[in-house]
């Protein structure tokens, strides 16, 4: 299980990641939207793999029909979330984001 405390976490543990407010909710940019909670206890995050993560784990992941002209975005149960695939997440949506390796974590 997962928390929005351990999305702010890894988020901000990301090279250049900020934290603001999209939509009235916390959101993680890198160059452009990494993840935000959608509501509580859901968060969006951009993947390559949308259709076969929620065809494997629906429980974890789907989308509404708000997100269907976005095919990046997929949303997440945090309740039903690993720390370790939580993070791996983040690391591909900050890349899909525009985020850049090297740099120091958590720097702004």
């Amino acid at each position: 299980m997962a928390t929005e405390a351990d999305v702010r976490k890894a988020a901000l543990a990301l090279p250049g990641v900020s934290e603001r407010p999209s939509w009235g909710q916390p959101a993680w940019f890198a160059k452009t939207l990494l993840a935000r909670i959608w509501e509580p206890g859901v968060l969006t995050v951009k993947t390559e793999e949308r259709e076969a993560l929620a065809g494997t784990e629906p429980e974890i992941f789907f989308w509404t029909p708000h997100h269907e002209r976005s095919p990046q975005l997929v949303l997440v149960r945090l309740e039903r979330i690993n720390g370790k695939l939580l993070k791996e997440l983040l690391e591909d949506s900050y890349r899909l984001a525009g985020g850049k390796a090297g740099g120091k974590p958590g720097s702004h």
